[in-house]
């Protein structure tokens, strides 16, 4: 009996082998997580494909700067609206609390003040685990801290489980007033005694490396990392500054921050503001991941020239406008989009200046307000004759050091070539104004997309 068991496990265990190609020494390849791609909440899935990007109608401002150009472009998700106040304001709001929980801290620090659960020291540095942590230990001791930055915070973290104190009233001791105190505006410029914030101090700091510089040159990506600090707030006053003799005071005072305007599309955004919001969206979700132990993804961005053409269409084919007619209005005489329809006529298509950002109908992929609202920032540099040398495939011209940024979709306050899809025109980077706003693409991880478009358009997946 234990012969005929015997020869039966021998006999199992060839049949298996014969079966198992590694055990046959076989090259299978490092088994990996199973992946299945996803749509980021509030993005649409444009997959990607070959169109004629340029003018392929009559040029009306002579610029001659969009040639016809057949060029290909590989899929990705882009936010179905532009950025809203809301959304912009989650960012801003980071990083106020994060400038106020650091100045708590340091505080604390500086003062020699101990922990307690009452006063200003709930708010302390909280020190990296190296008691448990090995590499912790390591890199504070050979490093003092996990970054090779020279910064006071290194080897610190903050404490986030604590709620900030906004009331006044309820200011827990005079340490934490004056922290406070040093956020606010002088006196002297709140004639109305209430204290507002020094906006100009909330700052974001973020890194980012050329690739394409470093590998053109064959240098280390180190010699092409840039470290950028960036004032977040969004500049409001474009509200007077584009406006020459307008009274647009309610909208410098309201628009960013009353709950009336948290679905309109965020605007006095300059185009470093918009990298450094993809950067913390980024950030935030793969911290999420990785504290799941997924896998992370590709980074949030500005879409390319090229991308935005392609989006805007819709899968349309030589078409001005995202909706596919060569007009503005449709058979019942509604106008299509926001923008200017007639001189000194802003109201004509029910938005006196920008509309909400999920207004009028969606193009072909899903997408909202890809002509007029607001013009969005990409992240191709602008060069009138970009056309005639870029490559076909997923073509931009992307330099840092060209300050000319592309803006395309025009704007509420724009006639209607300009939201035209193949228009061009651009701002300066540093620039900020009350028509240009953006939304953010990430790439698409794979080549057939097409399978998941439908799917995408209909449904909202969700993280891990």
């Amino acid at each position: 009996m234990n012969k005929y068991f015997s020869l039966l496990i021998v006999a199992m265990v060839i049949l298996s082998s014969c079966g198992n190609p590694n055990r046959r020494g076989e090259i299978v390849g490092v088994k990996g997580r199973s992946w299945q791609p996803y749509q980021p909440y509030g993005m649409v899935l444009v997959p990607g494909g070959a169109f004629t990007m340029g003018k392929q109608n009559e040029d009306k401002s002579y610029s001659i700067d969009a040639p016809v150009k057949t060029v290909t472009v590989h899929s990705f998700y882009m936010d179905e609206t532009e950025i809203t106040n809301s959304e912009y304001r989650e960012f801003v709001n980071y990083v106020r609390d994060s400038v106020i929980r650091t100045r708590l801290a340091k505080m604390v620090e500086d003062e020699g003040l101990e922990e307690d659960r009452k006063g200003i020291g709930r708010y302390a540095y909280k020190s990296l685990d190296t008691a448990k942590n090995a590499y912790n230990r390591y890199m504070i001791d050979k490093y003092g801290g996990l970054t090779y930055e020279d910064e006071e915070t290194m080897g610190k973290r903050l404490n986030w489980k604590v709620p900030i104190i906004f009331n006044r009233n309820k200011f827990p001791d005079e340490y934490y007033a004056e922290v406070f105190d040093s956020l606010y505006l002088p006196l002297k410029e709140t004639p109305d005694g209430e204290r507002l914030f020094d906006v100009k101090q909330f700052k974001y700091r973020y890194s980012w490396v050329d690739m394409d510089a470093a590998i053109r040159a064959g240098k280390q990506k180190s010699e092409f990392r840039h470290d950028t600090i960036i004032e977040v707030y969004p500049d409001t006053t474009v509200w007077v500054k584009d406006f020459m003799y307008a009274y647009n005071e309610p909208m410098v005072e309201e628009y960013f921050w009353h709950d009336a305007y948290n679905d309109y599309p965020v605007v006095g955004v300059n185009w470093y503001q918009a990298n450094a919001f993809a950067d913390y969206r980024t950030k935030k979700m793969n911290w999420y991941l990785r504290s799941h132990h997924k896998p992370t993804l590709h980074r949030f961005r500005l879409p390319t020239e090229a991308e935005w053409e392609y989006a805007a269409r819709g899968g349309r084919i030589g078409t001005d406008y995202p909706w596919g007619s060569p007009y503005t209005m449709n058979e019942k005489a509604c106008f299509l989009a926001n923008f200017k329809p007639l001189r000194g006529d802003y109201g004509s298509d029910q938005s006196v200046f920008t509309a909400r950002a999920k207004s009028y109908n969606p193009n072909g992929y899903g997408l909202y307000n890809m002509a007029g609202n607001v013009s969005e920032w990409t992240n191709t540099s602008y060069n009138p004759d970009s056309y005639l040398y870029v490559t076909t495939f997923n073509p931009t011209t992307h330099d840092w050091y060209n300050k000319r940024k592309v803006i395309r979709g025009g704007s509420w306050k724009d006639v209607k070539y300009y939201i035209q899809v193949s228009t061009r025109t651009y701002e300066y980077a540093d620039s900020a104004r009350s028509y240009v706003g953006f939304r953010c693409v990430q790439d698409f991880m794979g080549s057939n997309a097409k399978r998941y478009a439908k799917k995408a358009r209909s449904s909202q997946a969700t993280y891990y």
